[in-house]
């Protein structure tokens, strides 16, 4: 089971971090992918980060996001900096056993989502 936290209201050029936060399984064994949807538009992936700690983020939020992991305390981070309105959606966490980052039908969980709302 996974749950995201940390979301809220933040004005244009700000940070926030977001939490997800895993129990039961084995956390360490699995790929963590961060996504987030807009209203009216499709999930999109956010950052990735694999077992052993590479990560891998798509150009709209390189270099500003950063995902980091802390399997002692079955936790992976969200360090969202320097935030744009187009930031504001709904972000959610998954975990895979294998597959492509990129792809939702290839993560097996999926926590509930928390909403990061950036104002103008």
């Amino acid at each position: 089971q996974l749950q995201a936290s940390g979301g809220g209201l933040v004005q244009d050029g700000g940070s926030l971090r977001l939490s997800c936060a895993a129990s039961g399984g084995t956390f360490s064994w699995f790929h963590i992918g961060w996504f987030r949807q807009a209203p009216g538009k499709d999930r999109e992936f956010v950052a990735h980060i694999r077992r052993g700690g590479s990560t891998y983020y798509p150009d709209s939020v390189r270099p500003r996001f950063t995902t980091t992991r802390n399997d002692a305390k079955n936790t992976v981070y969200l360090q969202m900096n320097s935030l744009k309105p187009e930031d504001t959606a709904v972000y959610y966490c998954a975990a895979q056993r294998s597959g492509s980052a990129t792809r939702l039908v290839d993560y097996d969980y999926w926590g509930q989502g928390t909403q990061v709302t950036v104002s103008s």
